[in-house]
């Protein structure tokens, strides 16, 4: 699917906000630089004045006065660098501020041809956009590595935790570096989604692309364009979409109708993702006979030899914590 020109404006206006709010940050920080260490405003003022003199030296014939320009300012840099730290600030405190230091907020970068292309941290904001998932950024800002806890898992149910959450941040250490999938899976309530959620957190910060569906939203967006004629363009971006994204999370795999077509569909996806080495995540419910059973077995053959397999095991955490904040509401 394209982006409506109303949607591309309405993305193009929160970077050119970004902007403004980054120079405004700027400004306000060279402020109290200034008014902190006035030798360091001097030093800045100095180099108009030095460029201007440069360029008079160059029209008359000094072959080294563009050398003697940039020792001069390599010099002012380094002075200035010093008065900053030995003041208080960090070295680079008045340097750009960027939200997204690959594209500098602009949303597009350059690739080594030469082409213009959309930013990863774009193609992110357009996939929130497309397919309405504004709900995965208050997602990620509850469950993600900072909030994780483990007060609710004991004995063997807290190995298996601690162990899928080594295997969660080395998965997010590597992902740039190694092709990896997860399969979370065991019963309900365990932990599986949070972990996702941890996972897709690490990565958006990172600028990489990711998109979240739960399975059974992924299969009817699936249904709805295969079956309509008339969408057969929005159809061929969103196969696009899901096959190369950089990381696509399908949650609660087996909530879905499971028949010949979401199978074929599940195929299709898993397999063009593993042919592109692009990552996937799958939560589910259902334990790993129960994959077999209920889809096709190069399905099951697909998980079980690309995935990583990772099981939770306890106590349904949500049903615990209703119960305690009932209790404790009693209490009271």
């Amino acid at each position: 699917m394209a982006l409506t020109n109303s949607q591309y404006q309405s993305i193009i206006r929160d970077y050119d906000h970004i902007r403004d709010n980054n120079r405004f940050a700027l400004e306000t920080r060279r402020e109290q630089v200034w008014n902190a260490v006035p030798e360091y405003r001097a030093l800045e003022e100095s180099i108009s004045s030095l460029s201007v003199s440069a360029a008079r030296s160059m029209l008359d014939g000094e072959t080294d006065a563009r050398d003697r320009l940039h020792k001069s300012l390599s010099d002012i840099k380094r002075r200035q660098r010093q008065l900053l730290t030995a003041a208080g600030f960090p070295d680079d405190y008045l340097d750009p501020i960027y939200n997204c230091p690959l594209c500098r907020d602009t949303g597009y970068t350059t690739s080594e041809d030469g082409r213009k292309q959309k930013c990863s941290c774009f193609r992110q904001r357009e996939i929130s956009v497309l397919y309405s998932q504004s709900h995965i950024q208050d997602m990620v800002a509850k469950e993600n590595f900072s909030t994780l806890s483990t007060e609710y898992y004991q004995g063997e149910d807290l190995r298996h935790f601690e162990s899928a959450v080594d295997l969660c941040r080395e998965f997010v250490k590597n992902f740039k570096k190694d092709y990896r999938n997860i399969l979370f899976y065991g019963t309900v309530g365990t932990g599986k989604s949070f972990l996702s959620g941890c996972i897709a957190k690490e990565l958006m910060d990172a600028g990489c692309s990711v998109i979240y569906f739960s399975a059974s939203g992924l299969f009817d967006l699936f249904a709805r364009y295969s079956f309509d004629y008339k969408e057969k363009a929005a159809f061929q971006d969103f196969c696009e979409d899901i096959y190369s994204c950089d990381l696509l999370i399908i949650d609660d795999l087996g909530t879905e109708i499971t028949n010949t077509f979401t199978a074929s569909q599940l195929f299709s996806c898993l397999n063009e993702r593993c042919l592109r080495k692009k990552a996937v995540i799958i939560s589910t419910n259902l334990s790993l006979e129960e994959i077999r059973d209920r889809y096709s077995d190069r399905i099951f053959s697909r998980i079980t030899s690309s995935f990583a397999l990772c099981k939770l095991t306890g106590q349904d955490i949500r049903i615990y914590k209703k119960r305690a904040l009932s209790t404790s509401t009693t209490t009271r």
